[in-house]
Formats: C-alpha cells, sequence, structure tokens
C-alpha cells in the first residue's frame, strides 16, 4: 500500500485558495484505468441482472461500482469531487485457489495534518476527507483512493463455481456479492482505516510520526489508554487485545443501541452442576432471540451417521433416529458437515421448539451464518467447552434461549462498539474493522456476510466521527439492519408491484416502511397490531403522495416492540 503523507509547507502554500466546506453531498467519479477489452472494459456480452442493466460485463461492473460511490455520496458532505482510480485485474498474491482468494483491496492515495480547516491538530487524515475540510483539492494530480478487484473471480479456477454477481438485488445465491465489497472497500478508501504501521504499532511520519484521525478513537479497556497516548509497544500489545479494544468515538456510541441487537444468552436452570448463563451465538436466521426467550427441555439430537465420512452421530446433519424425543423440545446439535440452516431445518422437522448449536473447536461460540425464511425457531450457538458441559449433564437439562438484558452484540458493557482485534494479529485485517461479534452484521467486518445490505450503516457515523461532517449535519435518517432476518420480495427486480414476505414471531404493532437508499421515507406501508405469524403485504411502487417511485434500488424496514428486520428492492422502469 502506497502512503503519501503530506503536511506542513506544501498544505500552508495552498491556503490562499482554501474555502468552507460546502454542504451539498458528495461526489464519487470512478476513474476507469483499465486497458482496452478487460476489466470494465471487458466486452463479454452479458444479460441484465438483479436491475443492473448493462449488457456487458465490464459495463455491468462499472455500474456496481459507480451506485456504490452514489451510495457513499449520498450520505458524506463536500463540494471536492473524489476520484476514485479503479481497476479490475487478476490478483495473484497471494494466490487464488477453488476455496480462497482475494477479493479486492482499497486503500486513500495520501493523507495530510495540519491544513487550514483540519479539526485536530498534529493528525493525518485521509486525502478524500483533507480535501472536503480544506475546501479544494490538494492534489489535483492524484487520485484520492486507489481500488483493485480480482477479476478471476470470474474464472473457474478462482473460488470454484463462485463468481461475481453484478446484479443490485442481494440475490447472489454462491456468488460473490459484488456491491458490498465495494461499499466495504470505499470506506476504507475514505477513511475507515487505522494507518498505524505494523508489526511496530508506529504512527505514519517516519522521524516525526503523529497519530492518524482513526487511531485517537481507538481505546483499551484494559490500559484504559487511547491509542494517540500509548508507546508503540502497547500499541502492538492492545492490537491483540480481543474484545477490549473498542471505538470511543460519540456518534458511533450513540448509534449503537438502534442498531445492534442483544446478546444472545442460554440460561440453564437445571440440573445445578449446568446451571447458570452462557454468552450464545447470533444467528442469520430464525425467530429473532427475545426475552424472556424460549424454555424447555433440552435434548441432544442423534442421526445416523457414524464415522467413515468424518460426521458425528449429533451433528443433524442426517434423518434423525431420536424425532420423536426431539418434539417439543430444544435441540442440541454439534456443528458439522451440513449447513446450520440445514440442522436447523431438521430438528424443527420433528418438532423442536429451539436449536442450540455446539462449536467443534476451541474458541468463543460462534456465529451462525445463511439464510433461509423457513426456519421459524430461535436458533443459537455455544461454545465447545460450554457444549461439553451440556451434554455431561443431559439429564434433566433445562434451558431457556433469551438475550442479555443489556449488552449489544459487537460491543462492551459501556455500549462502545468493538474493534477486530484477532490473537495474533492480522494484516490487512485488525484494527481497520468492526469486531466479527457485531449482530447484524456491518458493513465494514473483515469477512462479507450474504445477509449485508448495501447501506453504510456504522461507518458512515465513524467518519463523523473521524472529522468528515466537521462545519456539517448528519441529515435523514439511514435505514438500518436491526437483526438477523431479512425482509423478502417478490418479485425481485419488480415493475408494477412487489409483495413484501415477513413472519412475526408473536402479535403485536408493528410498521412497515419504505426508503430510499441514503435514508429518505418514501411510504409506510403498515401500521398497526398484526398477527403472529406470516404476512404478505403489497408495493405498486408509489410513495406516500401517489407519485411512481423512479427506477433504482429501495429498503424495506420493519420494526416491532421486538425487532427490526430489513430489506431492499429493485424497481425497474
Amino acid at each position: 500500500m502506497r502512503v503519501l503523507m503530506k503536511a506542513g509547507v506544501l498544505v500552508l502554500a495552498l491556503a490562499s485558495i482554501a474555502a468552507a466546506v460546502p454542504a451539498q453531498a458528495a461526489t464519487i467519479q470512478i476513474v476507469n484505468i483499465d486497458g482496452a477489452g478487460e476489466g470494465f472494459n471487458d466486452p463479454t456480452p452479458a444479460a441484465p441482472i438483479g436491475g443492473n442493466p448493462g449488457t456487458t460485463i465490464g459495463a455491468q461492473r462499472l455500474n456496481v461500482f459507480q451506485l456504490a460511490a452514489d451510495t457513499w455520496g449520498a450520505v458524506l458532505p463536500g463540494g471536492i469531487a473524489i476520484r476514485v482510480r479503479a481497476k479490475f485485474d487478476p490478483i495473484t498474491v497471494p494466490a487464488c485457489t477453488a476455496t480462497s482468494g482475494v477479493l479486492g483491496g482499497a486503500s486513500p492515495s495520501g493523507q495530510y495534518r495540519d491544513f487550514p480547516g483540519a479539526p485536530t491538530a498534529n493528525t493525518w487524515y485521509v486525502v478524500a476527507e483533507a480535501n472536503q475540510l480544506f475546501g479544494a483539492d490538494l492534489d489535483a494530480l492524484t487520485d484520492d483512493i486507489s481500488i483493485t478487484f480480482n477479476s478471476d473471480v470470474d474464472n473457474a479456477a478462482c473460488l470454484g463455481a463462485s463468481n461475481w454477481y453484478y446484479g443490485y438485488d442481494s440475490n447472489e445465491g454462491i456468488h460473490q456479492d459484488l456491491l458490498p465489497v465495494v461499499l466495504h472497500e470505499l470506506g476504507h478508501g475514505l477513511g475507515f482505516t487505522a494507518q498505524v504501521i505494523f508489526p511496530g504499532g508506529m504512527f505514519p511520519g517516519g522521524a516525526t510520526p503523529f497519530p492518524t484521525a482513526f487511531s485517537r478513537f481507538l481505546f483499551d479497556n484494559t490500559l484504559a489508554l487511547r491509542w494517540d497516548q500509548m508507546t508503540d509497544g502497547q500499541r502492538v500489545t492492545s492490537s491483540t487485545n480481543t474484545g477490549n479494544l473498542v471505538w470511543v468515538g460519540p456518534a458511533v456510541t450513540a448509534m449503537v443501541p438502534g442498531l445492534q441487537s442483544k446478546q444472545p444468552r442460554l440460561t440453564v436452570t437445571a440440573p445445578a452442576p449446568a446451571a447458570g448463563n452462557y454468552v450464545g451465538g447470533q444467528a442469520s436466521f430464525g425467530t429473532p432471540l427475545s426475552s424472556p426467550g424460549v424454555t424447555a427441555a433440552v435434548v441432544l439430537a442423534a442421526d445416523g451417521m457414524v464415522g467413515g465420512m468424518g460426521g458425528t452421530v449429533n451433528d443433524a446433519c442426517e434423518p434423525l433416529t431420536n424425532a420423536a424425543a426431539i418434539a417439543g423440545n430444544i435441540a442440541l446439535v454439534d456443528r458439522g458437515l451440513c449447513t446450520f440452516a440445514d440442522k436447523a431445518l431438521r430438528v424443527q422437522a420433528a418438532g423442536a421448539v429451539g436449536v442450540i448449536v455446539v462449536n467443534n473447536a476451541a474458541g468463543a461460540a460462534p456465529a451462525l451464518g445463511g439464510t433461509d425464511i423457513n426456519v421459524t425457531i430461535p436458533v443459537i450457538s455455544v461454545s465447545q467447552a460450554d457444549g461439553n458441559v451440556l451434554k455431561a449433564n443431559l439429564a434433566g437439562l433445562t434451558a431457556t434461549i433469551t438475550t442479555h438484558p443489556t449488552q449489544l452484540n459487537g460491543a462492551d458493557a459501556a455500549g462502545r462498539m468493538r474493534m477486530f482485534a484477532p490473537n495474533p494479529y492480522q494484516s490487512g485485517s485488525s484494527i481497520s474493522h468492526w469486531d466479527v461479534v457485531a449482530s447484524p452484521n456491518l458493513l465494514m467486518e473483515p469477512a462479507l456476510t450474504a445477509d449485508l445490505l448495501p447501506v453504510v450503516d456504522l461507518a458512515r457515523h465513524l467518519l463523523r466521527d473521524v472529522g468528515w461532517y466537521t462545519g456539517t449535519t448528519i441529515t435523514g435518517v439511514e435505514p438500518r439492519p436491526n437483526v438477523s432476518v431479512r425482509l423478502r420480495s417478490s418479485p425481485n427486480p419488480f415493475g408494477t408491484s412487489t409483495a413484501v414476505h415477513f413472519q412475526m414471531a408473536q402479535a403485536g404493532a408493528a410498521e412497515l416502511d419504505v426508503y430510499t437508499v441514503d435514508g429518505r421515507h418514501l411510504r409506510r406501508l403498515v401500521t398497526g397490531n398484526l398477527s403472529a405469524g406470516s404476512h404478505s403485504v403489497s408495493w405498486n411502487g408509489l410513495d406516500d403522495n401517489g407519485r411512481r417511485a423512479p427506477a433504482g434500488v429501495y429498503m424495506f424496514r420493519l420494526r416491532t416492540d421486538s425487532f427490526t428486520a430489513s430489506g431492499r428492492t429493485v424497481r425497474l422502469d
């Protein structure tokens, strides 16, 4: 990654042309640097897909990039165009295989400090932000962000059959959805990046280092210090202090309660040796966890697989041999060879009222990825160690799948978002991402998941903390996915009308609204009490004033007393 530090005399020489930061939305320009016949210029014919009207692979790639740029631009202030130097090329280091590969990467082209308009002295700001704060382009000859995506993903040798998906509607199936990945990488280029030099833990600047705007909001709960208050060695230690490195910016912290769901909890009441509260892992499917939750006896699921193929007899990946015992109870299953949703569906079909998935490796209770609207019971995971305690006390085992009364997923006890700080340190991922325990999943986690929506969620507010909105205010409210359930609509994309499908775990008050991708409220579809069970609500593409919404991407948000769920759709001309 090329880091260009610029400060002092060069910036001060430009002070005479500085201007006040305008309040209008930012303009993000994609600068196509691909050669003829490749990357964004690939002429391979392609049918329009998922709202993307492009008729070649190259055009579809460029359309996705521009939509991502417009999505970010709509929520950022500034009158100075942000130029993104972009290309699709094979990424061969590390080599792409049938099961692994690098999707892409982005970085700011430089950083500036101590320019007129800088919110904090002696602090590095990425160039895209510095330009907006300064009111002029500090380096008109250099593009602000460099971004490269792996064109080999569309080849069978790279990630197997999982090619890039160029639609806007999240119907990627087995493929890699390009839109959220581009949004993610643009976030890094716009300032969601620590820019601290590892393995040494040094700030940039060579002989005269200075903290970055990002690092000033990193706080270690163990050391009780911000990163700009630490020595290089303390930053190295903090970078692997899993669960204790948090973001202390006020804009992000204010948004956490409305965005992150409460931490999953498994409460065991009997027998005495197993009684207590267990920290659970969140599932991205199934009925949203709630309080007081679901209470029942716990029964270990048994299936017909006995060794030989690496399976276990308790992973519920084959037909159950004790289905009758599962009915009316919570099923305890091992993590195994099939998907988490498959396990849940199999025990649900046997009559289970909930599922506990036991991890098959040491460590914390894992997040359970996947999507399946047919799973209608609560699902939670526990660590391998906690699972072993449950298995050793099956006689009379009774538990409740519920949530912690106050603790939020991805946050510390004070409600501050945790940063990704694994041990050992992961180059390119550590520090410059949210912790993977966040739920619902966030755009700026190190691993993107299938349930992400094309919104910039907390990343937008982190940029506010580091100074992007100095002299301006955030207007509008971006729709925020709040739990592991995503609303589904069909048809999607649609022309005249579409139906939104969702389930209510229990009867109660509900509101269903339609928003534009930049957070503007468009239409209220439901307000009032709904019964428990499945619902379908039609939207005819009109706003509250009866005007036809233009072609584009739209967000649904369902809000009840106990959870909020989001989804998206694409309207065609």
